[in-house]
């Protein structure tokens, strides 16, 4: 019996038109499936607790900073000032906190300085429970930091020193971590020093925070509190180098005495170790103060004028009447 010439295919239009959307159901499935199994993920791996996001936050803003900061340090002294110079020390510190601000400014607010944190809880604006939190984390960030600058410039360091690691002579490398003060430089006066630098510090950022005062364009925060840094830099590092952060200054100490260096970097200067710890904490919670006193508790809050007032008037009773 021969076959209708319009059987085939043809016939079955209604079966490919089921066979598409059966795989098209497929696909959509699969890719569901597949944002299921992405989200659980993140669901599994995103921390809830949000002291536990901000003490993360904290620890790589810190790290990053030493990384960037430090590491400028090391190129110029490591490449004997034929690839920087105190310049461009500055620039590296100034960048450096710049992008440890973008990094962690959204989730802790970016503190990566334990004069900073204290100085928000004297305000009342970090709780005072949380200010060891911070700190320990911003010290491990400030350890980890030297750590990773050493390793990177490992060959670097023993190319230079001979492999015999010094805190003082020709060729100290002890100062590319952390602070030493000038042969001028007195106990009294390099503690004034401390105070004077970390309260300008935290007198500029609060100014810079303040939405009342003129402040900052939103997002552009971290590089003003950068140039901070720079300002700074350039006008109070003769004595001692500007420290102005306890994690900065101690956490690397720490390393070097582990690493190598020993324990003259606690002895040397007189015992000067103490003196980028206490001043910055002290320093801090008096510029804080300074610009609340002189600035903060004086803001008004703003009132229109008569004409804006007039204009608004104007508008709402053209809105009635329309």
């Amino acid at each position: 019996m021969q076959r209708s010439s319009t059987e085939g295919p043809s016939q079955y239009p209604h079966c490919l038109s089921s066979g598409r959307t059966q795989e098209a159901h497929l696909i959509r499935k699969g890719e569901d499936m597949e944002n299921e199994n992405k989200k659980s993920i993140k669901e599994r791996v995103a921390l809830r607790n949000s002291l536990v996001k901000e003490a993360l936050a904290e620890f790589l803003g810190t790290f990053l900073l030493i990384l960037f900061g430090v590491g400028s340090v090391a190129q110029t002294v490591l490449s004997r000032g034929s690839m920087g110079d105190p310049l461009t020390i500055h620039i590296g510190f100034t960048l450096a906190v710049t992008m440890a601000v973008y990094v962690a400014g959204g989730v802790s607010g970016a503190h990566i300085n334990p004069a900073v944190s204290l100085a928000m809880c004297v305000l009342g604006r970090l709780s005072l429970c949380k200010f060891p939190v911070y700190a320990v984390c911003q010290f491990l960030g400030a350890f980890i930091g030297a750590a990773a600058v050493y390793g990177l410039y490992y060959d670097a360091f023993l190319d230079y020193t001979g492999g015999v690691l010094t805190v003082t002579g020709p060729n100290a490398t002890a100062h590319i971590f952390s602070s030493y003060p000038g042969k001028h430089l007195s106990i009294l006066n390099g503690f004034i020093d401390q105070v004077i630098g970390t309260g300008a510090l935290l007198l500029c950022i609060l100014a810079i925070l303040d939405n009342k005062n003129k402040g900052a364009p939103k997002g552009i925060e971290p590089l003003m509190i950068g140039l901070i840094i720079m300002v700074i830099g350039v006008s109070m590092g003769l004595n001692c180098g500007y420290p102005v952060n306890p994690a900065r200054d101690l956490g690397p100490r720490l390393f070097t005495a582990i690493a190598g260096w020993g324990t003259e970097v606690f002895s040397a200067g007189s015992h000067w170790w103490w003196i980028p710890v206490a001043g910055p904490l002290v320093g801090g919670m008096v510029g804080a103060v300074i610009y609340v006193l002189f600035i903060e508790l004086h803001h008004v809050d703003p009132q229109k004028t008569p004409e804006e007032e007039n204009s608004m008037k104007d508008k709402y009773e053209m809105i009635a009447m329309s």
